[in-house]
């Protein structure tokens, strides 16, 4: 069989996914920073085995974490802090 070699950013990619999954699923913006680190990562793994799929499916994920991270900022700063009474 003949194995391609992707230098290790198959286990990076892996890792930072899982991370994550894990801090999104704590609600904790991070995770997408970290999956769209994961999302890099798979795109080169994409490049390496000239799997266009993959690059392309991996730009639209970058795309989808990046539209989340600026969602999630105009949610919470936008949100009254805990102590300050909500205006009518």
């Amino acid at each position: 069989m003949d194995y391609l070699n992707y230098y290790g950013i198959d286990w990076i990619a892996m890792v930072l996914t899982f991370l994550a999954i894990w801090q999104i699923g704590n609600k904790n913006k991070i995770g997408f920073l970290l999956m769209m680190g994961g999302n890099s990562s798979w795109i080169a793994i994409g490049y390496l085995s000239e799997s266009m799929a993959m690059i392309i499916a991996n730009i639209i994920f970058f795309s989808m974490n990046l539209r989340a991270i600026i969602k999630w900022s105009k949610t919470h700063d936008s949100a009254p802090a805990p102590s300050e009474p909500l205006k009518s």
